[in-house]
């Protein structure tokens, strides 16, 4: 059973990422409004979505609840928004995320290769995008596999809109030229829009920070 402090402990942290992600600023300004024309590319969900959602979903995917060690991993502060083909935010989407663990395996049955499996990971979050469009999660860094390059996949099911997938690439990883699912964004200003930056962003363990906007819409060329 846990202790009162411990749960305390555990509800200020979830809070405090709510909050955060709730105050994110646009970046979509005079400038960025041109490029939010140029729709996310849509990507495969591929075959490791959970087959039942875990009870600890929420939008810190490093601390799994009822657990006191972090997940393995470089961790990362991922955020952005979810916008349409105007740039418009789009408030009260669901954004979902999912990814293999830091030795490269999901948290999935079908998942059989030979890896260890991070317990403290929790593989699998979700977030509802406020009213500016933004979104907030804590995760690791992704690594890559056998046959696929670092990705984190991405489900966006938006008020009045079809549900959207895609997957996100970290740029200057040596795998991505040779990623079959990439690389079937032919278009390269669209598979741009799938490759973003991790950069250093300080604290205790040391981050690294993210920033992937998605815009919805009819996008050309994506596999």
């Amino acid at each position: 059973m846990q202790s009162s402090g411990r749960k305390s402990s555990s509800i200020g942290r979830r809070r405090a990422l709510t909050a955060l992600a709730l105050g994110v600023s646009g970046l979509v300004g005079a400038k960025g409004a041109a490029a939010a024309l140029l729709a996310t590319p849509a990507q495969t969900r591929g075959p490791f979505y959970p087959m039942e959602l875990p009870l600890d979903s929420d939008n810190d995917l490093v601390r799994v609840k009822g657990r006191s060690a972090l997940a393995k991993g470089e961790i990362t502060d991922l955020r952005g928004r979810v916008l349409d083909p105007d740039g418009r935010a789009v408030p009260g989407a669901r954004v979902e995320i999912w990814q293999c663990d830091a030795f490269g395996r999901y948290h999935h049955p079908w998942d059989r290769r030979h890896a260890p499996l991070d317990e403290n990971f929790q593989g699998y979050g979700s977030f509802t995008t406020s009213r500016q469009g933004a979104y907030r999660f804590r995760t690791i860094r992704p690594v890559p596999y056998p046959g696929r390059a670092p990705h984190i996949h991405f489900a966006v099911s938006a008020p009045g809109a079809e549900p959207f997938i895609t997957q996100m690439y970290v740029a200057g990883a040596p795998e991505n030229p040779r990623d079959y699912l990439l690389n079937r964004v032919g278009d390269e200003r669209l598979r741009a829009r799938l490759i973003v930056d991790f950069t250093p962003a300080g604290g205790n363990p040391p981050a690294l920070e993210a920033r992937f906007d998605i815009v919805l819409g009819e996008s050309v060329g994506s596999g």
